[in-house]
């Protein structure tokens, strides 16, 4: 993954925040959206683009562009901060795989130790109990 040819395939669209603000939020266009062509990119290698396609699935569109906006701040140009760190984190986890588990079964002995430590345990609780009349 290189950062550098990255951040040059970035789009950014300045829109209008939501949300309550006053007068300046109706002058002033804020909320940055970035675009990303994940399909295009020349940053990422081929396996992974599929990983970020599987993993991000739910914010990529059909077209394979992944989408992130950012209003938190006032300032524009924070905004676009925001976002783009926003966007390199995404996608550092995103190609990270998942160490493979491998399954492995108790032995025996631990087997036996456990049986018999709740046996003890079932015990102790029973002898707590109120003595029947029977």
């Amino acid at each position: 993954m290189n950062f550098d040819i990255l951040k040059n395939e970035i789009q950014y669209k300045a829109i209008r925040s939501s949300g309550a603000g006053g007068q300046h939020v109706n002058k002033v266009s804020s909320k940055i959206e970035l675009s990303f062509n994940v399909i295009l990119s020349n940053g990422l290698s081929e396996r992974e683009k599929e990983l970020v396609l599987k993993k991000l699935s739910n914010k990529i569109s059909k077209e394979n562009i992944l989408v992130l906006t950012c209003q938190e701040s006032r300032s524009q140009h924070r905004n676009k901060e925001i976002v783009v760190q926003r966007f390199f984190q995404l996608l550092k986890e995103a190609v990270i795989r998942k160490k493979f588990r491998v399954k492995t079964k108790p032995t025996q002995s631990s087997l036996k130790k456990k049986a018999e430590t709740k046996k003890k345990h079932g015990l102790k609780k029973a002898l707590r109990k109120k003595p029947s009349i029977d």
